[in-house]
C-alpha cells in the first residue's frame, strides 16, 4: 500500500530537533519542492544527488521521492517549468504578424525573449545541462527550431516572395548563428561579468540587422548546390 503524501510530510516536519514549518497541502509541498529544485541545480549543477536536495530543503529523502519518483522526474519538471512554461503564446502570434516587417517583428520578440531568459535560473541550468550531458539543452533547442528560428525564415521567405519553400539547412544554421550570438551576449552578462557594451538592444538589433542582410546570399548558395 503507498503511504498518504500528506501523512509523509507530517511525519517529516515532525522529524526530532526540527523547528516546525508550516504545513502546506500536497500541492504546495510539490511547488516548493520544484522552485527550491531549480534554485538547487542552478547553483550546484545536475551532477549534485537528490539526498544533497532533500538536505537542503529539510525533508528526508524517501519523501522528496514520493513526490518524484526518480531524479529525472524532478529534472523533467525543472525543465517544464524554467523553459516550457516560460514560452509567451503571443510570441508566435508576433513572429507571424505579417502587418509589420520582419525586422521590426524580430527586434520586437528578441527583445521581450531576453527578457524572460536573460535570468540567473534559466543560464545556468542550460549551461549545467551542457555539461551533464542531460536532456534539457536538446529539448530546447529542438524547441527553439520549432518555435523561432523556422517560423523567422518561413516569414523571410514569403516576405522576400518565395512562398511554399522550405528553409534549408544552411538557412537554419545561419538563424543559430544570430540567435546564439544573443543567447551568447546574455551569458557573458549574467554568468562571466565579462559584456563589453551594456546595451541589450544594439546587441539584437546589430545581430538581426547582420542576419538579413546576409541571409539572402546563404539561400542563394543553398540553393545553387
Amino acid at each position: 500500500m503507498t503511504d498518504d503524501p500528506k501523512r509523509l510530510d507530517a511525519k517529516d516536519d515532525a522529524g526530532a530537533g526540527r523547528p516546525r514549518r508550516k504545513r502546506l497541502s500536497s500541492d504546495e509541498r510539490r511547488e516548493e519542492f520544484i522552485a527550491k529544485a531549480i534554485e538547487f541545480f542552478a547553483q550546484q549543477g545536475f551532477e549534485s544527488s537528490t539526498r544533497a536536495l532533500a538536505r537542503q530543503l529539510g525533508v528526508t529523502q524517501p519523501l522528496l521521492y514520493r513526490y518524484f519518483p526518480s531524479k529525472g522526474d524532478l529534472i523533467a519538471e525543472v525543465y517544464d517549468r524554467i523553459y516550457v512554461k516560460r514560452w509567451r503564446a503571443e510570441w508566435s502570434d508576433l513572429l507571424a504578424d505579417r502587418s509589420k516587417p520582419v525586422r521590426a517583428r524580430l527586434v520586437e520578440f528578441y527583445a521581450a525573449y531576453t527578457d524572460v531568459v536573460f535570468h540567473d535560473d534559466w543560464m545556468r541550468i542550460f549551461l549545467f545541462s551542457g555539461l551533464k550531458g542531460a536532456d534539457i539543452n536538446r529539448r530546447y533547442m529542438k524547441l527553439v527550431r520549432a518555435r523561432i528560428l523556422e517560423p523567422i525564415l518561413r516569414e523571410h521567405r514569403h516576405e522576400s516572395g518565395m512562398d511554399g519553400l522550405e528553409p534549408t539547412d544552411e538557412e537554419v544554421e545561419f538563424a543559430w548563428i544570430m540567435h546564439g550570438g544573443i543567447f551568447y551576449y546574455g551569458v557573458r552578462t549574467l554568468i562571466y561579468e565579462a559584456s563589453v557594451l551594456n546595451n541589450k538592444a544594439f546587441v539584437i538589433e546589430s545581430s538581426i540587422d547582420a542576419f538579413l542582410g546576409q541571409l539572402p546570399k546563404v539561400r542563394a548558395a543553398a540553393e545553387a548546390g
